[in-house]
């Protein structure tokens, strides 16, 4: 082979390498193309059906609860019940005093026979976006924020792994013994034991004007917001006392669900603002307990 034919060979070899080299560089290309496609479709499909739009923020510790990946999911559009306490304590003929012991009997009732205590984040999730809950769902509130409730209750939701709510009345905090401190509801908090609002000074919203109503819930939902370093997002109207104005004054004030006294189980049927509540009495015997966390119509068992 002469010298030029040599040069036209090494030539023509290095651009059939060179072409080789770039069609192989464009089929790999391709492939990691395809392959991103594929798996960010995947990705958006497992989220879709999974995870629903979340309206509301959760604190910085994550007040959204780990569901057993076995539990059976309870039907869209059902109403929750949401238990409502107040003092853990005994003070004869109090209705709003429950003794420790009938406590703790409630809480292993539940927890042996394999209820959820959701979070206030996870009803609201349920009722407004259908975001799966367990079917033995219940939801465990605490109202004016007494300080047995971090020296009796807590122990025994920290035991059980329980979550809760207390909505609490601002201007006793730090003030009297019989309520809780800063530093305590801070604690609780952190333990993922919501705390929310009751008012500043436990004004019944149905004897004051709109004004009164947006006064106290604004403020009430500022001072708890900056003590616990997070926005403040349901309250419980005190005494159970609501009217028109108040419903609008709640909304106005920024706050996202709302709970009553009135007596039943949580329902979006009944508004979003004016939610029922199950009072557990002292006088409640286990049977009655039973009977209100599993039938929704309990009341009207009751008059049977």
């Amino acid at each position: 082979m002469s010298e030029i034919s040599r040069v036209i060979y090494n030539i023509e070899r290095k651009v059939a390498m060179n072409k080789k080299l770039y069609f192989i560089f464009i089929f790999i290309l391709l492939l990691s193309i395809i392959g991103c496609s594929k798996s960010a479709t995947t990705t958006i499909k497992k989220m879709d059906l999974v995870t629903p739009s979340v309206a509301i923020k959760p604190a910085r510790n994550s007040l959204i609860s780990s569901f057993d990946k076995n539990y059976v999911f309870k039907p869209y559009g059902k109403s929750v019940p949401v238990l409502m306490y107040h003092s853990i304590t005994y003070e004869k003929g109090n209705p709003i005093c429950l003794p420790i012991k009938k406590f703790k009997e409630q809480m292993k009732y539940l927890k042996d026979n394999g209820y959820y205590t959701i979070t206030l984040i996870n009803l609201y999730e349920y009722l407004m976006n259908n975001t799966p809950i367990p079917e033995k769902s219940v939801v465990l509130t605490f109202d004016d924020g007494y300080e047995n409730n971090y020296t009796d209750m807590f122990p025994v939701l920290k035991k059980y792994n329980f979550k809760a709510t207390v909505f609490d009345i601002t201007c006793d905090i730090d003030k009297y013994h019989k309520f809780m401190t800063s530093k305590q509801l801070l604690e609780m908090e952190k333990y993922s034991v919501d705390i929310e609002s009751h008012t500043v000074n436990h004004e019944n919203l149905q004897m004051i004007s709109k004004d009164k109503q947006l006064k106290t819930l604004i403020q009430s939902k500022k001072d708890l917001g900056e003590l616990l370093s997070k926005q403040i997002n349901f309250f419980a109207y005190p005494y159970g006392g609501y009217n028109k104005s108040a419903i609008e004054a709640v909304k106005e004030a920024g706050y996202k669900m709302a709970f009553t006294t009135k007596g039943g189980w949580a329902s979006k049927n009944d508004g979003i603002l004016s939610l029922n509540r199950v009072f557990v009495s002292p006088s409640d015997n286990m049977k009655v307990f039973k009977i209100k966390i599993t039938n929704p119509n309990y009341e009207f068992l009751d008059k049977l």
